[in-house]
């Protein structure tokens, strides 16, 4: 059993996206896949999600998930479009899964059940190929929000980020400082070799190391780094004292720039409204991005 993890860097809002591959049987999965959105002229693109088709078929993958890890705030994702094109291309139309938390964030927008092809509980297992995936419920960020182990890598999503840039905000509806601390926790119990694979990176202006990518962001650091140099989650740090630095520094931010247009997508697994929305400008739609019905 081989396994392949690539990694692309979506660079305007910071996200990573994954794709995983048995590259033995040639099935892989995608994780947190970017629909491009200008917000100024409405104008939804495709570029981030075809760099990840570009990939997927160069190495011949058939894809049988696109995975998200909770709710995004800030991007669009990209899984319906991913779906509808890789339809065409294999015989297996692939799930668009989430975690089944995502009825808590639907319920403050108005009950958009079966939205998405499954539904995963907390620690469900799953298959990618011949590569066991599990399942593990990481709240704090959102109440959604979910991890995946595939071998000895975590993606992490929101809930724990490289530790210069160390966790993620918690005032979102059902958000919880308390949750993430917890979360984060749960991930440092891992064994240090484990690589935690992060949602985001906001690269610091002082960073020193690029990643493999040739970026300076970097798709992953180690528990055992995370347990030495998270500054906001190291080892030793208390509950008490996360809860109020988290608390105090997310009274200060401003909304996610995108936080309106992700949220009427993604909690739709992907699709567009499908009548106009107050402050979501759209202008020209590719094909093959549907809406809802």
């Amino acid at each position: 059993m081989t396994q392949s993890i690539k990694s692309v860097h979506e660079p305007f809002t910071g996200t990573w996206q994954y794709i995983v591959a048995d590259t033995r049987y040639a099935h892989a999965a995608i994780i947190d896949p970017v629909l491009d959105y200008d917000k100024e002229t409405g104008i939804i693109t495709t570029t981030s999600a075809d760099e990840l088709l570009d990939i997927i078929a160069s190495h011949g993958y058939t894809i049988s998930h696109i995975l998200e890890t909770h709710a995004h705030a800030d991007h669009l994702t990209a899984s319906r479009y991913l779906q509808a094109k890789l339809a065409q291309r294999q015989q297996q139309r692939p799930l668009v899964c989430i975690g089944q938390g995502i009825q808590q964030v639907q319920n403050t927008m108005g009950q958009l059940y079966g939205a998405f092809d499954h539904t995963f509980p907390d620690g469900s297992d799953f298959h990618i190929g011949d590569l066991q995936a599990r399942v593990i419920h990481l709240p704090g960020h959102t109440p959604d929000h979910i991890g995946y182990v595939i071998g000895e890598n975590i993606f992490t999503g929101d809930s724990i980020f490289n530790p210069d840039v160390s966790s993620a905000r918690c005032d979102f509806p059902g958000g919880s400082a308390t949750d993430l601390y917890a979360s984060s926790q749960k991930l440092l119990a891992f064994p240090e070799n484990y690589r935690l694979y992060t949602g985001h990176d906001y690269p610091p202006k002082d960073r020193a190391c690029k990643s493999t990518e040739g970026s300076e962001a970097v798709p992953y650091t180690t528990v055992g780094e995370q347990k030495l140099g998270n500054k906001h989650v190291k080892v030793g740090t208390k509950l008490g004292d996360f809860v109020k630095w988290r608390t105090e520094r997310d009274a200060g931010l401003s909304d996610p720039k995108l936080l309106r247009q992700a949220m009427h997508v993604n909690v739709r697994g992907g699709r567009l409204p499908a009548s106009p929305v107050e402050g979501f400008k759209i202008t020209s739609v590719p094909e093959c991005v549907p809406s809802a019905a």
